[in-house]
């Protein structure tokens, strides 16, 4: 027995080093992990100014009276969704073209956003593999104080969302969208746009819904940015 086990132990001892080595390059990869710093986010330019008056909706999110917080997130961490493909329920835009949402361009001003039909609608970012996502930055239009209905916003791992899905934002607060009642609150647009944090899930597509706003039953977006950075 004694022998068998001196054998063993020879046997195993060239590997030794090297399962060490293992053990400290993930630990190394943890720590980088663990090093934090700001999003790169470029704002537009704010097209108005002051708290909107009489919004009369429920669950709605008081505004914060100064600028939003840096959102921390991983060293390396970088725009995902820049120029990358989209789709969408609508395939004819009311104005403009779906390749817009990830053209970069987060101002307000005309010929800056796509309009979508009516009632529930829905965009995806096909981010092309899938990738560690930190945190999903969302402009529907901030033109005018404006509150869109029923925003959700999924990760998952293909375009019609049934496999390895995340949902991370959900203000629909009467299950109207069919996705599941959701507890978030609703928010007025702004320039600073919606960041909602995608808490580091692993995913290729990002979808996001929408069912009209306080002005009308149409579907805006400006710009989705996502940030992430490869997976390990």
């Amino acid at each position: 027995m004694n022998l068998l086990l001196h054998n063993l132990s020879i046997q195993i001892k060239p590997y030794r080093s090297l399962i060490s080595m293992v053990i400290f390059l993930v630990s190394l990869i943890s720590a980088a992990e663990l090093k934090l710093e700001p999003i790169k986010l470029k704002l537009p330019k704010p097209m108005f100014i002051g708290t909107p008056q009489n919004l009369n909706v429920k669950n709605l999110q008081k505004p914060l009276g100064k600028p939003r917080p840096a959102f921390l997130a991983p060293i390396g961490t970088k725009n995902l969704s820049l120029g990358k493909k989209v789709f969408s329920s609508d395939d004819f835009p009311v104005i403009g073209e779906i390749e817009m949402i990830t053209d970069g361009d987060k101002e307000a001003s005309d010929g800056s956003f796509v309009e979508l039909g009516p009632f529930q609608q829905d965009v995806t970012i096909d981010l092309g593999k899938k990738y560690k996502i930190y945190a999903i930055v969302l402009w529907h239009y901030h033109k005018q104080p404006r509150i869109y209905f029923d925003v959700i916003v999924q990760a998952g791992n293909n375009k019609k969302m049934t496999k390895d899905v995340n949902i991370l934002f959900n203000n629909d607060i009467d299950n109207s969208s069919g996705l599941g009642k959701g507890t978030d609150m609703h928010y007025v647009e702004t320039s600073e746009g919606k960041l909602i944090d995608a808490r580091g899930v692993s995913a290729r597509y990002v979808n996001l819904h929408s069912r009209g706003n306080t002005n009308n039953d149409l579907n805006h977006y400006i710009e989705v940015s996502v940030y992430g950075m490869p997976l390990k």
